[in-house]
């Protein structure tokens, strides 16, 4: 029985060894906190301290924009078992390690997913085309270097539709906080969080239905 007890315990030992090491770094700056990990062992130190900087670049700014209530604390784990881009869940972001490889220069994935801890709808009455939309939104104002990402707002195409989500919807926003209302997308944001939001909050707000606003943006798509 001994002998059984022994090789399992050296079975688990050695399965704890053979799983990638995850090193973790607490960084604390201006009232927030930043646990950062990685099983990625090949990850550029350089790159690193971009992803650290650019959140406490833009995580108080996008906090005081949009939910000074926002959590305090969050973490970053750079995944070599992702697959995805990246995904945020519970106050943390997930990276794809082979993301950050094949584009070190889109440190704004940073801004979009952040925002997602900023927004912190819970089971929200929004679609989510309007959620990821906002994301972007966030993204396109906030973000530190879009332009090395060569990362932009796509121009309008005849197959378009405010639902598309992501930059298409980002657009949309953009167009309307300059021509329409501004300050229209940090009051949708809200009621999201509070979850009062319907569709007839853009008829309360413009006077126009969303199908309204978008063929008026097709007219004067330019932002």
């Amino acid at each position: 029985m001994k002998r059984i007890f022994a090789i399992s315990i050296f079975a688990v030992l050695l399965s704890m060894l053979s799983m990638p090491l995850r090193a973790q770094e607490i960084i604390k700056k201006s009232g927030y906190t930043l646990s950062f990990e990685s099983n990625f062992k090949e990850l550029d130190p350089q790159l690193k301290k971009r992803l650290i900087k650019t959140f406490f670049e833009v995580y108080p700014k996008l906090a005081k924009e949009y939910n000074p209530s926002t959590i305090k604390e969050v973490k970053f784990f750079i995944d070599t078992a992702y697959k995805g881009v990246a995904a945020t869940a519970d106050g943390k972001v997930t990276f794809s390690s082979m993301w950050m490889v094949k584009h070190p220069e889109d440190i704004d994935v940073v801004t979009h997913e952040v925002m997602h801890i900023v927004q912190d709808y819970g089971r929200s009455v929004g679609p989510g085309w309007l959620t990821e939309g906002i994301a972007d939104y966030a993204r396109y104002k906030f973000g530190v270097d879009n332009e090395g990402a060569k990362w932009s707002l796509p121009a309008l195409k005849p197959e378009h539709s405010y639902k598309n989500s992501y930059r298409i919807t980002a657009g949309f926003f953009a167009w309307m906080e300059k021509s329409v209302k501004p300050g229209i997308i940090k009051t949708v944001d809200a009621s999201l969080r509070d979850h009062t939001y319907t569709k007839d909050i853009w008829v309360k707000l413009t006077g126009k239905d969303l199908d309204a606003l978008w063929a008026d943006y097709v007219k004067n798509s330019k932002v």
